[in-house]
């Protein structure tokens, strides 16, 4: 069985929709911790269907 986690990376900027963190660096540190990444969800919620942020998802292993 696994544990999940989801880590919510805003975007900021209206044309540009820039990541607020370096989306690599959070995958590298929960890696560290023994989650594996999973994948990057980003909903179109925004005007004109783009999205306001990724989520990043992650498992690990239950023990």
């Amino acid at each position: 069985m696994y544990t999940y986690k989801y880590v919510k990376i805003p975007l900021k900027g209206f044309f540009t929709n820039k990541p607020t963190q370096d989306y690599k660096k959070v995958i590298a540190t929960h890696s560290k911790e023994g989650w594996r990444f999973v994948q990057v969800f980003a909903p179109a919620i925004a005007g004109y269907g783009s999205a306001t942020y990724y989520e990043l998802i992650f498992e690990k292993e239950e023990k």
